[in-house]
């Protein structure tokens, strides 16, 4: 079994700063995309960011040039590091990575974790 584990949001002001964070634990044998989501009040989930195993990243133009994804393999652990936040980025932000364990792999989420933009 693998879980994902999200810390990190929180209640902050328009223009500040929070990290997110989201570990897997687990039968894990490596991981290769790992994603971050949100999802705002009465709309969809949306992709936010995601990182390959390569380092290669992709940002949702909303949040491009203030968010940052990183991840470190050896603890399988992928943060989001969420600058000038403004109000419309609160949501529910979900970690997703795609885990291979053995000879299957399969897609794991985080439960979620609140970050709320007062303005």
């Amino acid at each position: 079994q693998v879980q994902l584990v999200e810390s990190g949001g929180g209640l902050v002001q328009a223009g500040g700063s929070l990290r997110l964070s989201c570990a897997a634990s687990g039968t894990i044998r490596s991981i290769n995309d790992m994603n971050w989501y949100r999802q705002a009040p009465g709309k969809q989930r949306e992709l936010v960011a995601g990182i390959t195993r390569g380092d290669s990243t992709k940002y949702a133009d909303s949040v491009k040039g203030r968010f940052t994804i990183s991840r470190d393999n050896a603890k399988n652990t992928v943060y989001l590091q969420m600058n000038s936040l403004k109000p419309e980025d609160t949501g529910v932000y979900y970690c997703n990575m795609q885990v291979i364990r053995l000879l299957m792999s399969a897609d794991y989420w985080g439960q979620g974790t609140q970050v709320t933009v007062s303005s």
